[in-house]
């Protein structure tokens, strides 16, 4: 029986890609649209759709158009590291971590130090920087990887920790509450912080049992017993603050390390007797080559969006969840909030309007309010961060990234209902 279900499992995960969600979009949604206009008399909808496909195309260019600099800044920022060796000793230092995570890495390997550097941003809610990071480290992932076309174990391992999402600081969503005018926009923030550290230790571990690797060593038990204490920590100390220090302080901290690393490079270059300025112009040059190698898979992924969106399909899925959650004498408080969570996954602009219109509608204060910034928090643009990540290195076969990815995205949701539930029920 054990083994039916292990064979049921793989054939879901083998065809669980990209290739066949992106047709789902459209099928799905012609569907749909076919079926309002035909039995509704609903003439608007394919306008509608294509209206959304021409907005989509220009969105995804406009995207990556936007990413030339900064993709620019970092990866002239990162081989400065490169050259300076700060790189190598962040690998070093987490060897021991990451050698375990991510066993088919080479030891000491260089990519380690990207990888850090792309979750420790993600972390502290920089997102202009972590992009920039990841891409660098999917790039040395890939010469590794003796498949090219294919992802490999290290690389869906990368791509899971990206899309489960912990953030220690989700300051945007806290300045969101601000200005829709609730209370105490800072309401949200320990629940947020629960529910992102559930998602990614979900993650993890559902990735690990996918690549058979050991979780129960004493590194591993160490290391996520240690980020739970931090995680602890963490909270207690901007439990002690009112709102305005929690805001302050947070952006102020996170703009200090993010110039920090800058000028810890700079310095490691000088060290090492380097010209950091040519490093960083080396580095930079390929900014514009990995913005543009971009283009077609967020064009490719945006569209099938944005027609699954313009069709109705996502408001449908929605009402058939509260239907089933009705039909079972289930509480349907958090129905209101869910196009948040399913936009999430799909589109990180598309969630974040989800998340506005939910406190505007509901009051920023609201159950539904509040549960909508936890969703937006909880985890991060799955498939954005999939079509970006593997796209910047032309792999086609994803494998079990997909799955592992909704599967992390699933535990944040879920964590996020009962958190809200225990904190705001």
């Amino acid at each position: 029986m054990l083994c039916r279900v292990r064979k049921i499992l793989y054939f879901c995960t083998s065809y669980m890609v990209l290739n066949y969600i992106w047709i789902a979009f459209f099928v799905v949604a012609f569907v749909i649209a076919l079926a309002k206009l035909v039995f509704w008399g609903d003439i608007t909808v394919f306008p509608a759709m294509m209206d959304a496909t021409f907005a989509s195309s220009k969105n995804a260019f406009e995207i990556s158009l936007g990413l030339t600099g900064v993709l620019s800044l970092w990866l002239g920022i990162m081989k400065i590291g490169e050259r300076g060796g700060v790189v190598n000793v962040l690998a070093r230092l987490l060897s021991p971590v990451f050698s375990r995570l991510f066993p088919d890495i080479p030891k000491n390997h260089p990519v380690t130090g990207s990888i850090f550097m792309n979750i420790a941003a993600n972390m502290l809610g920089l997102d202009n920087a972590a992009t920039p990071l990841g891409l660098k480290a999917m790039e040395q992932m890939q010469e590794l990887n003796k498949q090219k076309d294919t992802a490999s174990n290290p690389m869906i391992m990368f791509l899971v920790l990206n899309t489960s999402g912990l953030t220690l600081i989700p300051v945007s969503i806290m300045v969101y509450r601000a200005q829709l005018g609730a209370a105490q926009p800072t309401d949200v923030f320990i629940p947020i912080l629960l529910a992102t550290f559930f998602a990614t230790l979900a993650g993890i571990i559902v990735t690990a049992i996918y690549q058979k690797i050991n979780l129960f060593n004493r590194v591993m038990l160490l290391t996520l017993g240690g980020m739970t204490a931090a995680v602890g920590l963490i909270i207690w100390g901007f439990g002690q603050m009112d709102r305005d220090q929690m805001n302050v302080v947070s952006t102020t901290v996170a703009n200090i390390l993010l110039m920090s690393i800058i000028i810890a490079f700079i310095v490691a270059g000088i060290r090492h007797k380097i010209n950091v300025y040519d490093a960083f112009i080396e580095g930079a040059k390929d900014g514009f080559s990995t913005a543009v190698r971009i283009i077609p898979y967020l064009v490719a992924i945006l569209v099938g969006i944005g027609v699954f969106r313009a069709s109705g399909a996502m408001d449908m899925l929605v009402e058939g969840v509260k239907w089933g959650v009705e039909a079972c004498g289930g509480n349907t408080d958090f129905v209101g909030a869910l196009p948040t969570a399913l936009m999430k996954p799909l589109s990180g602009s598309g969630a974040r309007g989800m998340m506005v219109d939910a406190m505007t509608v509901y009051g920023a204060d609201s159950f539904v309010g509040r549960l909508s910034s936890i969703f937006q928090g909880s985890t991060d643009t799955t498939f954005y961060i999939l079509a970006v990540y593997f796209g910047s290195v032309n792999i086609r076969y994803t494998r079990h990234a997909v799955a592992c990815g909704l599967l992390a995205d699933a535990a944040g949701v879920v964590a996020a209902i009962a958190i809200a539930y225990l904190f705001f029920g």
